[in-house]
């Protein structure tokens, strides 16, 4: 076929890549906000008992799973596999998920500038070159994991290798909170066992196509010759040559544009005093800062981020014409939106602020007044 031409099975291990995957996020999410599904069968979806029989499953948690419900499934369905005295079910609260994605992909931003977000729950990181200033590729992935769940209380799987393709292989590899690397030398091995379902990139078309070839397994795949693949699928049949040969050239597409800034923190033991929550806002406030220091940016918007002892949270913000970047106008809108919530007899468990509405420090900068009429609170 015109255009192609026999490649040699030479591999390149000059990168450094983690794909990160978040274990079924939404349903970790809702557990972390009510440690009581923990033990039970929980599922993320629409009640179809309520909406006439309609709705898809959009995570299950573990033990859902263990009884054969997964996302993309009918919730009916999913439901009925489980029994009634251990089920949960949940309608999704995605502002809760965006808003901890969010957080989380800004620690991916504090290893690395080269990061592509590929979903809420997921991220390809090149750290061949880290701000860790670390070259122990499995080092760099430990802190990513050991943050993550030190800051969310949330856990995630990594795959480590020197091309995205295998990272995300290896990322699904053992879960949850698994981590797992693939070698050069290992990668033909490690593809032949997986069945083709597995394999990132094969849709259930191209798999109907392969199981008519009785093709079923990465062994399978390794055993055709680059031109079958070619005269098959044309340029996605080279693709999944290089592929399961251990070869994947893409780049980790860097998204330089971040939409928030944000520190949160759990507290081990609840905050009572007004006071003591004021002198943590001040802590955080200059954390964040820092953080939109480093990053040569400013925003228009602080969001406040508090939840209780009986694990309800509250989310507020204020929006202003003016951009917000130093600790003490962050400190000042914090505390003011902390004021206006009159809080009383509340112990708090977790208290985080957020700067969002972010522009380059390049914008013009100009004087912030915090009582303007203009000024939103939401």
């Amino acid at each position: 076929m015109i255009g192609f031409l026999k490649i040699p099975i030479i591999v390149e291990e000059n990168r450094k890549i983690i794909h990160v995957d978040m274990d079924a996020f939404f349903a970790s999410v809702e557990e972390r906000e009510h440690p009581q599904y923990k033990k039970k069968c929980l599922i993320v979806a629409p009640d179809p008992r309520k909406n006439n029989h309609h709705g898809v499953v959009t995570t299950a948690n573990y033990n859902a799973r263990k009884y054969g419900a997964h996302s993309a499934m009918p919730a009916q369905q999913a439901i009925e596999l489980i029994p009634k005295e251990k089920l949960v079910i949940v309608p999704p609260h995605f502002d809760l998920y965006k808003s901890t994605s969010e957080y989380i992909h800004n620690i991916f931003g504090e290893v690395t500038d080269t990061y592509q977000s590929v979903a809420l729950d997921e991220a390809y990181l090149d750290v061949t070159k880290n701000k860790l200033n670390e070259s122990n590729i499995i080092k760099v992935a430990n802190y990513i994991q050991q943050r993550i769940v030190k800051e969310t209380h949330l856990t995630c799987s990594v795959g480590i290798s020197y091309n995205k393709f295998l990272a995300k292989m290896a990322s699904d590899y053992r879960k949850p909170f698994g981590r797992t690397i693939i070698l050069g030398a290992y990668a033909e091995d490690f593809l032949k066992p997986i069945p083709i379902e597995k394999f990132n990139g094969i849709g259930k078309t191209t798999q109907k196509r392969l199981h008519n070839m009785d093709i079923y397994t990465g062994q399978d795949l390794q055993n055709l010759e680059q031109d079958t693949f070619i005269d098959t699928f044309g340029k996605m049949g080279y693709v999944m040559y290089k592929r399961v040969h251990g070869i994947d050239d893409s780049p980790v597409e860097s998204q330089r544009v971040r939409k928030s800034v944000g520190r949160e923190r759990t507290y081990n033991r609840n905050i009572v005093y007004s006071a003591d929550v004021l002198q943590e806002l001040k802590k955080l406030a200059k954390m964040v800062s820092t953080d939109l220091s480093k990053q040569r940016q400013h925003g228009k918007t602080v969001v406040l981020k508090l939840r209780d002892s009986d694990f309800e949270t509250v989310t507020k913000r204020m929006t202003f014409q003016d951009y917000v970047q130093n600790e003490d106008q962050i400190y000042q809108i914090a505390s003011d939106i902390y004021t206006k919530l009159n809080i009383k007899d509340k112990k708090i468990r977790l208290l985080g602020i957020t700067v969002t509405n972010l522009d380059p420090l390049s914008y013009e900068e100009v004087r912030l007044n915090l009582f303007s009429n203009e000024d939103k609170y939401e």
